[in-house]
């Protein structure tokens, strides 16, 4: 019965694995859709993620409350509002920034970046557009990729498996990319690993969206690089790389170069030193009490009873303590108590 239960379980969550990546192209498809019908041109790319990252939380969540119980949906699909969030969110962003800034350091030493700036007043309003257009792309992959399709695969195939795959996954919808090539695919699935290792580490996505937010943003509206073969993300710095494709990326941007391979190969070492107390906090087992209450000082009198038998302990006469002076005894039962001598 047990071994049938356990198969059971994975049955259903496959089942809901599935139904979470059905889900997630719908979701797609309608954010799309609908930002197309709502805003202008220029709009579209933000509405569109931020419809995509609102249907995602809130329908896994539904996915999560309707399957499996969950009293508190959103936290438990890796959004919890616990103590010290905000410096997870900030330990997975310095180490974003830090592999950004590892790639553009490279970049100048054998190329360059010529940067043409843009200080109106309109750009500044358009940076924070965009600056918002990747806190809601980010936030959507993390909980697509992540989220609570992920964590449904990893009660199927354990989290190497789960990891794996959805690694692959991640790689193949880059692959589809304008732009994408070989390089550009293992980069991916060297980037989808070290995220998913960020959210198993610390079982939220802080970490993961920080991550993958300090990487991207930084590169598009502080340096004003190409990200994913796009380059029109940052309105106040346009970056022209210089250099060989091994550091430039090309039309692709250095998503797709070694120079990225090995900074994220260091980083996930990085990540998993930074995150040690967050796995233990987190990931440390839980014991759970079973079987019955047990009054051990009532076993422990049965047992001493059981072997040397029921005693009980005999009645101490009480005492009498008198005040100083003699004292004559009582006289013998049927003798008059002695009286005093005669007197001649």
């Amino acid at each position: 019965m047990s071994a049938l239960h356990v198969q059971g379980s994975r049955l259903r969550a496959y089942l809901e694995f599935v139904t979470a990546i059905v889900f997630f192209f719908l979701a797609r498809s309608v954010a799309q859709h609908g930002a197309n019908g709502l805003v202008g041109e220029a709009w579209e790319p933000l509405v569109e993620q931020a419809m995509l990252a609102f249907l995602l939380i809130v329908v896994y969540a539904g996915f999560g409350g309707l399957f499996d119980r969950q009293q508190h949906a959103i936290s438990d699909q890796g959004l919890p509002l616990r103590p010290g969030f905000r410096r997870e969110l900030g330990l997975g962003l310095a180490i974003g920034w830090g592999v950004a800034v590892a790639c553009v350091l490279m970049l100048t030493l054998f190329g360059g970046i010529a940067v043409v700036l843009s200080l109106g007043l309109t750009s500044w309003g358009w940076l924070l557009a965009d600056a918002a257009f990747f806190a809601c792309a980010t936030l959507a992959e993390e909980v697509a990729f992540r989220g609570y399709g992920f964590q449904c695969f990893v009660r199927v195939v354990g989290p190497v498996g789960a990891t794996l795959a959805f690694s692959f996954f991640y790689a193949l919808m880059q692959a589809l990319l304008p732009g994408s090539d070989p390089t550009s695919i293992v980069v991916s699935f060297l980037f989808c690993i070290v995220l998913s290792v960020a959210y198993l580490r610390t079982r939220a996505l802080w970490v993961s969206w920080g991550l993958n937010f300090g990487w991207k943003a930084s590169r598009a509206l502080i340096f004003g690089l190409t990200v994913s073969g796009v380059s029109s993300h940052s309105s106040v710095v346009e970056g022209n790389p210089m250099g060989p494709f091994w550091v430039t990326g090309g039309g692709f941007g250095q998503d797709g170069t070694w120079i990225a391979f090995l900074a994220f190969l260091i980083a996930l070492v990085v990540l998993y030193r930074a995150t040690s107390e967050l796995n233990y906090l987190h990931n440390a087992p839980e014991f759970i009490p079973g079987g019955i209450p047990v009054d051990l000082d009532d076993a422990a009198r049965r047992q001493h009873e059981a072997v040397m038998g029921p005693g009980t302990q005999a009645e101490k006469p009480l005492v009498q303590i008198s005040p100083g002076g003699s004292v004559t005894p009582p006289a013998a039962s049927g003798e008059p108590p002695a009286g005093p001598p005669p007197v001649d």
